[in-house]
């Protein structure tokens, strides 16, 4: 059994998905259709533009869905279909991407979505007020003792449980400091601070979540070609409604990609394919679960290995 996965923030870089478009006309429309949704030449940041600019939350999420969203149309155009997938799932705002992938909601509004999602969640802490930090070396439960431990009367909270080395919490600041402390001390071999702009997945972002409700209420969601295996819950979805309830509740919660892949694991998948920019999810999926073998599809080699491998 295989899984399709995709990418989160973090994995952009410029040039991306450029020779999916070079390669294959169904790559390229998928870069056209974005900027016509957006009403902007968001390919021309993507392969020509600077890394900061690339790197705004509110740049970062769609460019990094159109990109997978290019490497899926090469895939399909060698003849390796959606439907070859027993289940999707993506890392934070790769779960629109999954979900687009699996049509379940249309490229042009996943761009618009995403857009909003990155203005939203850039908007609702003031910069300097949130931050967040990678645990390493603590597992999951003792991460969110730490965020407990660190609070006080702020907010810190586990938000990415990536595997079982690496718990990232996210909150105020000062409250994200004292964790990285707590967790020297409770044996984390390292604990930094992460250069983000936000401090996404925890209760902070509570005024993105009542715009992303707003927003997905007026798109139209189908039922995905593919279950989801979904951040909020690391099990399988596929009603509209509940995906449309657990994409807004996915802005404050936790993204439990560990246990999506153990699920995934349990349910017999024995090959995951990330589809689009980088390696990040294939090495997490690999400490995660062993057994699994990986592939990462970004480029047109990456394509037709996978191909040839069929």
């Amino acid at each position: 059994m295989r899984a399709f996965v995709f990418p989160g923030q973090g994995a952009q870089t410029i040039g991306m998905g450029k020779t999916l478009a070079e390669a294959y006309p169904a790559a390229k429309a998928i870069f056209d259709e974005v900027d016509e949704a957006l009403g902007e030449k968001l390919s021309d940041l993507i392969w020509e533009g600077d890394a900061e600019t690339l790197t705004l939350t509110q740049n970062a999420q769609p460019a990094l869905m159109a990109t997978s969203l290019a490497a899926m149309r090469a895939l399909e155009a060698e003849g390796v279909k959606i439907a070859d997938a027993s289940f999707v799932a993506g890392h934070s705002l790769g779960e629109y991407s999954a979900l687009a992938a699996a049509g379940a909601i249309s490229v042009a509004d996943t761009a618009r979505l995403l857009r909003t999602r990155g203005e939203a969640m850039q908007k609702a802490v003031p910069v300097g007020v949130g931050a967040m930090a990678a645990l390493l070396g603590l597992d999951f439960e003792t991460a969110a003792e730490v965020a407990s431990e660190a609070s006080h009367d702020q907010i810190c909270q586990a938000a990415n449980d990536n595997d079982p080395g690496q718990v990232v919490v996210s909150g105020h600041k000062e409250a994200v400091e004292r964790a990285i402390e707590i967790a020297k001390g409770k044996g984390a071999k390292r604990a930094v601070l992460l250069p983000v702009s936000a401090p996404f997945h925890c209760a902070l972002m509570q005024p993105a979540a009542e715009v992303m409700a707003e927003a997905l209420s007026h798109v139209e969601i189908n039922r995905p070609a593919v279950p989801l295996v979904a951040n909020v819950r690391a099990s399988v979805i596929s009603d509209p409604a509940t995906i449309r309830n657990l994409l807004v509740e996915q802005v404050t919660g936790s993204v439990r990609w560990r246990e999506s892949v153990a699920f995934m694991a349990a349910e017999g998948v024995t090959e995951i394919w990330e589809i689009g920019a980088g390696k990040a999810l294939s090495g997490m999926i690999r400490r995660i679960e062993r057994s699994i073998a990986c592939k990462a599809i970004g480029a047109p080699d990456d394509v037709k290995a996978a191909v040839a491998a069929e």
